[in-house]
């Protein structure tokens, strides 16, 4: 139990109706998990009010609730406590609540479009073999030292957040990496927590169906790094345009990467190759199992962030030799028989589709064919499936349309509004089937020898979301059962 005074330390409260002399067994903001002695926060979100359900909790023996606004009747016994900002206020509330974890342990962010996962994971990697207890918190999964959990979104709730950094805390954990989205931001999820360090990657088309508009995208983003204390470090890319927008209004101590640009930590790529990348970072040269000039800018932001957090340079550059591909990001594999090269990525942004099929045609040899399966999420943002589209046709030798997670949108429709982003002249590189599985064994049926074969949009998913329902399906493990089937 706590304190409901020390719960509501740095929140910025308006009103109080009721005692704040109580005790608090734990905090909701989901009125179905309420028991007796709760403290429910009530949240407005795109398809639910939570203000709605006050009267169903205080029922249930919430014993305080934080709310914008006051319920016309209230339950006696209950204390309200309004505030301008309810997920702002549950954020604090969480942290509060686990007696802010992330002040004991050194916590990094990592922001942008793409790269956030692989260099979060990648990161957590690092300090991992360096003998470090390490944490993360990304898409793919939560890991508590040696333990996992899953999880199915970018940046968790603050609830969430705040439990397993405490659990971080509890085990020991000196480091811990976590993407930061742009919703989790948006909707304050990180508000409350202590950062030792911010990373940008890149900004590129993404999620217009929540922010509007790019520049709304964009300065949600800034925001994280507005936010970061002065003791934190900024690190930025500065070969995206974006990068040094990050920086305009930081009191973060300011550090930038580039590949291009001069910057404090620059790379250049010697070579280029399936087998992975051979990269010169500030006069050293290394090694490492990740392949193309989108891995070479997030091994280059792992590099410097790794020396920021006090790693020597030289086991740094050993560090990086080793890591391994974090799944679903450019995982691949070459079948026996007639060596085709498939690959599985998450790309789902027109510019991360990009960046993996010009890592793809820079690796093409001569009559080697590039077939791409891609499709794009339902309810989700329709203006970037027909840029898709287009991207994928040129720069593919054939192109298979399909369905990623169409959610309860209809499969066809998703794919009608993907051509239109093509050329009447291109029709015929490409083809269309709703189902999934269709797609990826057409394509195989496609490939000859040498030939590859992208298969992007889902990566490291092991399912399918279809009309409301999680349907198991592994782009990785089909591929592998079609592709063995073929070299039989």
């Amino acid at each position: 139990m706590k304190d409901l005074q020390n719960i509501l330390a740095g929140v910025e409260v308006l009103a109080v109706e009721g005692s704040r002399d109580l005790s608090i067994e734990k905090i909701e903001f989901d009125s179905r998990k309420i028991q007796k002695g709760d403290l429910f926060v009530a949240i407005r979100g795109s398809a639910m009010d939570g203000h709605e359900f006050m009267e169903t909790a205080a029922s249930f023996g919430a014993r305080a609730l934080v709310c914008e606004e006051f319920p016309r009747e209230k339950n006696t016994g209950t204390t309200y406590i309004k505030v301008s900002n309810s997920k702002k206020a549950l954020a604090q509330i969480a942290s509060n609540y686990y007696e802010n974890p992330s002040q004991d342990l050194k916590l990094i962010g990592v922001t942008g479009t793409n790269g956030k996962t692989t260099i979060a994971s990648l990161l957590f990697q690092t300090f991992d073999v360096a003998g470090f207890k390490t944490g993360l918190i990304s898409t793919v999964n939560i890991r508590v030292a040696q333990k996992e959990f899953e999880t199915d979104l970018t940046t968790p709730d603050s609830l969430t957040i705040n439990y397993y950094l405490a659990e971080m805390r509890d085990a020991g954990v000196d480091f811990a990496f976590m993407e930061v989205s742009s919703h989790g931001i948006a909707q304050e999820r990180t508000n409350g927590l202590t950062f030792e360090g911010g990373i940008f990657t890149n900004l590129s088309h993404e999620h217009l169906d929540y922010h509007k508009t790019f520049a709304e995208y964009r300065n949600v983003k800034k925001l994280f790094f507005d936010e970061l204390p002065k003791a934190a470090f900024a690190l930025t890319n500065i070969d995206d345009k974006n990068g040094p927008v990050m920086l305009q209004n930081t009191k973060a101590r300011k550090f930038t990467y580039a590949l291009k640009n001069n910057a404090d930590y620059k790379a250049r790529i010697l070579e280029n190759e399936l087998t992975g990348l051979q990269l010169r970072i500030n006069d050293q040269e290394v090694w490492s199992k990740l392949i193309g000039q989108f891995n070479a800018y997030n091994l280059l932001a792992i590099y410097a962030a790794t020396d920021l957090l006090g790693i020597p340079i030289m086991e740094n550059l050993q560090y990086i030799s080793k890591l391994n591909p974090v799944a679903g990001r450019f995982q691949h594999f070459i079948s026996e028989k007639d060596k085709i090269t498939v690959v599985v990525d998450y790309a789902h942004t027109p510019d991360a589709l990009k960046n993996v099929l010009q890592t793809l045609n820079a690796l093409q040899k001569k009559n080697q064919k590039v077939i791409t399966v891609v499709g794009c999420g339902g309810d989700r943002d329709k203006t970037k499936r027909p840029e898709m589209a287009e991207i994928a046709v040129r720069l593919s030798s054939k192109v298979i349309l399909t369905s990623d997670n169409p959610r309860t949108e209809n499969p066809d429709a998703i794919i009608a509004d993907m051509e239109k982003g093509i050329e009447k002249e291109d029709l015929k590189k490409t083809t269309a089937n709703s189902s999934r599985y269709q797609a990826i064994k057409t394509a195989c049926a496609m490939a000859h020898k040498n030939d590859m074969i992208l298969i992007a949009g889902k990566g490291h998913e092991t399912y399918q979301l279809i009309d409301g329902k999680v349907n198991d399906f592994d782009d990785l493990k089909i591929a592998h059962e079609l592709i063995n089937q073929l070299d039989k």
